[in-house]
């Protein structure tokens, strides 16, 4: 396996990604191919789609277990391994599907793809790209099972104007998606922690309380 690419955005560590693809569709990111890969004619036909699957690696995951604590059920339920897409597996590989948004000249860095809805942090490596076909790969009938049964309701989001003020409308855009996801872990329910999170070069701090979230 070979390390085509490598994504680049906002979040330089994994805590306050969301936690699928498409929860945050204002987040941007950017995916510069390694050396090796910057040939244009690999990219010839790809500015036709719209979406973008993406099979990565996850870098920082450690060992794995049978079964797992999604959040969606609290962290409190335990789930088999492969009936959830938690990160700590056999294999550690990622599966995303984003939204391409343009196919860019980065100077040195040859042609890149701009996406948004990523679920990656930044400098997580990619093994390979492939075109998301509507007509296969979309299945409006399929069944959720514990997920489409336990909603996560969103939070109703709060930023400081001095965090907001250094913001672009981007970014500011990203970060109130991924405030009303709760970036808490599932089993966190303190009104009185304050939580961090780096995010587009600043420390932000939260906290939340009755179904209300504050960053500063």
């Amino acid at each position: 396996m070979k390390v085509i690419a490598r994504i680049h955005n906002d979040f330089a560590t994994k805590f306050g990604l969301p936690r699928q693809a498409g929860l945050a569709p204002s987040l941007r990111s950017k995916i510069v191919f390694e050396p090796e890969f910057r040939i244009p004619e690999t990219l010839r036909g790809i500015e036709g789609f719209s979406h973008l699957w993406l099979i990565w690696e996850f870098s920082q995951s450690q060992g794995w277990s049978p079964t797992v604590r999604p959040p969606r059920l609290g962290g409190n339920v335990r789930m088999g391994l492969f009936a959830t897409r938690s990160p700590f597996r056999p294999n550690p590989i990622g599966l995303s599907c984003v939204k391409l948004e343009a196919v860019e000249d980065d100077g040195p860095n040859g042609l890149v793809l701009i996406v948004s809805g990523a679920d990656l942090m930044d400098g997580t490596p990619i093994y390979d790209i492939k075109p998301y076909l509507p007509g296969v790969d979309a299945h409006p009938e399929a069944k959720g099972g514990f997920v489409e049964a336990n909603p996560r309701p969103l939070l109703e989001v709060e930023i400081a104007p001095e965090l907001a003020e250094r913001l672009d409308g981007a970014q500011l855009a990203a970060l109130r998606e991924i405030l009303a996801q709760d970036p808490r872990p599932a089993y966190h329910d303190d009104p009185d922690r304050v939580y961090g999170l780096s995010y587009a070069g600043l420390d932000i701090h939260f906290t939340v309380a009755d179904g209300h979230i504050f960053a500063r």
